[in-house]
């Protein structure tokens, strides 16, 4: 396909769902800025007349702009591939992925157009990736998942949280604590809840699928491999219990980590400069690899409890047809309220927002990791913060992620199947959230007696 012909800049898929009328909103600030590469959309999906509501919602209080409508449903491959064929940019706000994603990857693989979306299902991920990397680049499509806060906080926090590391200090581990405050009792979108269930049902396949693929490298990490530790933490230097979080974010890093492995200098562009190859390898030679995990925190540890019942619910009811039928009848029932069909209102969504803290462990010299399993002897704390999760950060990280795809194409690789770190990590991604709401703080940096 020349992308060159194509009629639109970019169409989102699903505008009309709740995640989607928020993109949708998001996309209008920069349509037709000044400097902005957005000059032409479209919206897509089964509904035009919803997708015409979204249109005007998202506009308020202005009228809204002349955005076409375009029909297009994921039951139907080709209408998919029409989309595709029309423009450079396909941003897919339609989940469960794992039940509606697919044909929206192939037809972007086969056209040679690129893919953003903002799943947070691993088993989708890594099955795109198995079934789709090879066609995709040759066809010079980027399709990228997780392009929303599952998994771009993480991923660039980690980054942020490895660079404080300078030479001859070197991180061993980093653990995130994710907190989400509200002024208001927030819920969650029930396509996040079904997600999650889907999830533990289909466990095995995901395990089978690791299975049958070779083996990814693992980054040479300086020291021993941290320690189990409790199952729940109380970390008093950031005030929060926490309990481990089976998020997509420690999957996705790990799968950027294995990539940076195999490419220590990154992934090379389509048509770089040569200044830009320098600046790509020197931003990677500053990413030092550790050990990655996420935990869910409260200042309370009665929160803590009500997410450790709420996972045993998912983990218990949804291995079984019948359990998966009552967790999806009753959201609100087995989530203790954090979920339900309606999701958020506007209000509950401004009044929310989160903090993830990024503690590091490692070493102050790496001369120290030869001296046996010598403990680590430093510190780095960093935070990324913004407003609330699902509906306002991913909006923001998905739609800058967009126009970095959009305005600095030549630099990013040619196609593939790959992660948001690996592809927009050397970009100025970060610097980007910065201006839009999502900060990225060092809070601390300590040296203490091994």
């Amino acid at each position: 396909m020349d992308k060159l012909t194509t009629h639109y800049d970019l169409i989102i898929l699903g505008a009309s769902g709740f995640t989607g009328k928020y993109v949708v909103r998001e996309a209008l600030k920069f349509l037709n800025a000044p400097s902005s590469p957005l000059k032409i959309i479209a919206l897509a999906g089964r509904n035009p007349q919803k997708l015409s509501q979204t249109l005007e919602w998202a506009s308020h209080p202005h009228p809204p702009p002349p955005v076409p409508i375009l029909a297009a449903d994921t039951a139907d491959p080709p209408s998919l591939r029409r989309l595709a064929a029309q423009t450079r940019l396909v941003l897919n706000c339609v989940g469960p992925f794992r039940l509606h994603g697919e044909p929206v990857v192939a037809a972007c693989a086969e056209s040679g157009c690129d893919y953003l979306d903002i799943c947070g299902e691993p088993e989708f991920m890594e099955r795109m990736e198995a079934a789709y990397h090879e066609a995709a680049a040759k066809s010079g499509s980027l399709v990228i998942s997780a392009c929303g806060f599952d998994s771009v906080p993480a991923e660039l926090g980690l980054m942020f949280n490895s660079r404080q590391w300078s030479s001859p200090s070197v991180p061993n581990r980093v653990e995130a604590y994710l907190s989400l405050e509200s002024e208001k009792r927030v819920v969650g979108n029930f396509g996040t809840f079904e997600s999650a269930v889907l999830g533990v049902a289909n466990a095995e396949k995901l395990m089978e699928l690791r299975r049958s693929r070779p083996r990814r490298a693992r980054p040479v990490i300086p020291g021993p491999s941290p320690p189990k530790g409790p199952i729940i933490e109380h970390q008093k230097k950031i005030g929060l219990w926490a309990v481990k979080l089976p998020s997509a974010d420690a999957i996705v890093v790990r799968r950027t980590l294995a990539t940076l492995t195999e490419n220590p200098h990154g992934l090379p562009g389509v048509d770089e400069s040569t200044e830009q190859v320098k600046k790509r390898e020197t931003f990677w030679s500053t990413v030092n690899p550790a050990h990655f995990g996420v935990k869910i925190a409260s200042k309370s540890i009665f929160s803590i409890f009500g997410f450790i019942t709420v996972g045993m619910f998912i983990g218990l009811l949804g291995r079984f047809a019948v359990g998966r039928w009552l967790l999806l009848k009753f959201p609100s029932v087995f989530s203790l309220g954090g979920f339900r069909k309606k999701g958020p209102t506007e209000d509950e969504v401004r009044s929310a927002s989160f903090k993830m803290w990024f503690v590091g462990n490692g070493f102050s010299n790496s001369a120290l990791v030869t001296q046996g399993n010598k403990k680590p002897d430093m510190e780095i704390i960093t935070r990324v913060m913004g407003p609330e999760i699902g509906y306002l950060t991913t909006p923001i990280i998905l739609i800058q992620c967009a126009l970095i795809l959009l305005s600095q194409r030549v630099n990013l690789p040619k196609g593939g199947v790959l992660t948001p770190g690996i592809v927009f990590g050397p970009t100025d991604l970060q610097e980007r959230l910065q201006e839009n709401g999502i900060s990225f703080d060092v809070i601390s940096k300590s040296a203490f007696s091994a």
